[in-house]
């Protein structure tokens, strides 16, 4: 395997599982499982991140902090500044509802609102990466693909 190849498939298994994280959430929304769906619709947003960087060969650190995240994608294309800015929202998720004593309630909209800006990061992420990193059919949910599209 080139490394062309290999950053390829690592770019398309970031995309595949952010995808898989979109389906969680829509899974979650719909069963009322609010907290776990908001967290899944933050996994997402920064496994499309993890996927954009990759790609460009930038590394990056272990973190769920879409702000640092996206400061490193605005570098590469900084014509993703105005999503990525929406896209910092979604930080707190990764750990604002995952504990006991959670003192945060969600509002009954924030769900659906926030699985938007997911889906819109999803999407643009992938739309600026090359066919190869695309995930395959058998790798994606194809219910969840029905339903975004």
């Amino acid at each position: 395997m080139t490394p062309s190849e290999a950053r390829a498939r690592e770019s398309r298994e970031w995309l595949a599982k952010a995808d898989e994280d979109l389906a969680s959430a829509r899974v979650l929304i719909g069963s009322g499982h609010i907290a776990n769906a908001l967290f899944f619709c933050q996994q997402a947003a920064e496994k499309s991140l993890k996927a954009f960087l990759t790609w460009h060969e930038r590394a990056f650190r272990r973190t769920h902090d879409l702000e640092e995240l996206g400061e490193a994608c605005r570098v590469i294309d900084g014509t993703l500044a105005a999503l990525l800015e929406q896209a910092d929202v979604l930080s707190d998720y990764a750990w604002k509802l995952r504990y006991p004593g959670a003192l945060y309630i969600p509002e009954p909209e924030e769900p659906e609102a926030m699985f938007g800006i997911a889906g819109n990061i999803f999407r643009e992420i992938q739309s600026r990466l090359p066919l190869e990193t695309k995930p395959s059919e058998d790798q994606a949910d194809p219910e969840f693909r029905e339903r975004r599209e």
